[in-house]
């Protein structure tokens, strides 16, 4: 909770800090790794620095931390500290870090905000740095811990036992410890990182989703990114990673996870959305649970649609399960009712449903916009996105 003092002082100065916050996060970064340019070469997505999302999402999480705090000053926004604490944890991100980040922080909102950054503001504004970063130092604690990780130690050397290509430009990987230790626990919906040394040198980090749950290996699937530096670690996992290779793979993370019960539940899905969501149908399969379970995907066409054939034998295990696709441009004979967008305004959405969603932000804002109206608790509608959160904080 803030102190009365520096919130008075983030009440008045917000608007000016949000206006300005687009200008002071790119500077930070420029700060950042001009001191620590191995942060960006082996720990910071170079793809999505190139394309200024990572500043986004750094902008809209503070931002939104210290509008909470400010809206809400007895409760403290968990939901969204644990959606950064799990990726921190998943690439390995230490107490120490929040350091360095602060410094060259607080440096780029100097240099923008000149003489209106008085020694008030700065304490209030560092105060509200600290609650957030402490916070999450906590809770990626404990989630070290959970996951046998004491200290970040998250990563472990894994080999390849076998590759699936799903389409053109889907392929799946299952990997297993290569000291023969036990696959650690992961939950229906969570994701690894992927480390991989590329030929610049660079130590590259990815998260991908665990798309099924094989017996003694961690399987997640990758979708081929087109462009560079966007596409570096899809393209050199499609092309140079096979049966026998070796890669480092994290401890599985994720806040969006399958939630136990016998409630309805509703999984959408668009384009390479359908892996963490595969995951959960392929949980509730293997459970043999008998709740009521709708499928939503949506994608190209049949040929671009990855696990098109796991998501009907799936669905044909779950004694009540349904599935509805929709294909923007169909290959052949195909409904017209399912050609186009996803639009789930007809389905028959029982009450009490539990959603999960997961695919590009459009298809999130229109589907959850659509499942509201349902009569779908805003609480029990739940999100993956991949890359960098732009709606961490808008989804209330």
């Amino acid at each position: 909770m803030l102190s009365p003092a520096a919130a008075r002082t983030i009440r008045e100065t917000l608007p000016a800090v949000g206006a300005a916050i687009e200008d002071i996060t790119p500077l930070f970064y420029k700060k950042l790794f001009t001191a620590h340019p191995e942060l960006l070469r082996d720990l910071f997505n170079r793809g999505n620095q190139a394309n200024g999302t990572q500043s986004q999402a750094l902008a809209g999480s503070i931002a939104a931390f210290a509008t909470a705090l400010l809206e809400h000053p007895g409760t403290r926004p968990d939901a969204m500290l644990a959606r950064i604490a799990h990726k921190h944890a998943s690439l390995g991100i230490a107490p120490d870090q929040y350091e360095i980040v602060h410094r060259h922080l607080f440096a780029a909102i100097a240099e923008v905000l000149g003489e209106a950054v008085t020694a008030e503001v700065a304490e209030a504004w560092d105060e509200v740095y600290w609650l957030m970063a402490n916070a999450l130092i906590a809770l990626e604690r404990r989630l070290y811990a959970e996951a046998g990780a004491d200290g970040g130690a998250t990563w472990r050397p894994y080999r390849v036992v076998a590759r699936h290509q799903e389409t053109a430009d889907v392929v799946t990987f299952l990997a297993a410890p290569a000291d023969g230790a036990p696959v650690p626990a992961a939950k229906p919906g969570q994701y690894v990182s992927v480390r991989v040394q590329l030929p610049d040198g660079a130590g590259q980090i990815r998260q991908y989703s665990l798309s099924g749950q094989p017996d003694g290996a961690l399987q997640f699937s990758v979708k081929r990114t087109v462009g560079t530096p966007s596409g570096e670690v899809s393209n050199h996992l499609h092309d140079h990673v096979t049966a026998g290779s070796q890669l480092e793979l994290s401890a599985p993370f994720g806040d969006v996870t399958l939630a136990e019960g016998e409630g309805p539940v509703l999984l959408a899905s668009a384009g390479i959305g359908c892996t963490p969501m595969i995951g959960m149908l392929a949980h509730l399969a293997a459970t043999g649970s008998t709740r009521e379970v709708i499928a939503v995907h949506g994608d190209r066409d049949q040929l671009s649609h990855a696990f098109r054939a796991d998501l009907d034998q799936l669905v044909r295990k779950l004694p009540r399960a349904r599935s509805h696709v929709w294909y923007e441009r169909p290959a052949g004979e195909w409904p017209a009712a399912r050609t186009g967008l996803v639009d789930v305004t007809d389905l028959a959405v029982p009450p009490g449903t539990t959603a999960y969603l997961c695919g590009p932000l459009p298809f999130l804002r229109t589907v959850r916009t659509q499942l509201l109206t349902a009569g779908v608790r805003p609480a029990a509608i739940h999100y993956e996105v991949f890359g960098p959160d732009l709606w961490l904080g808008h989804t209330a």
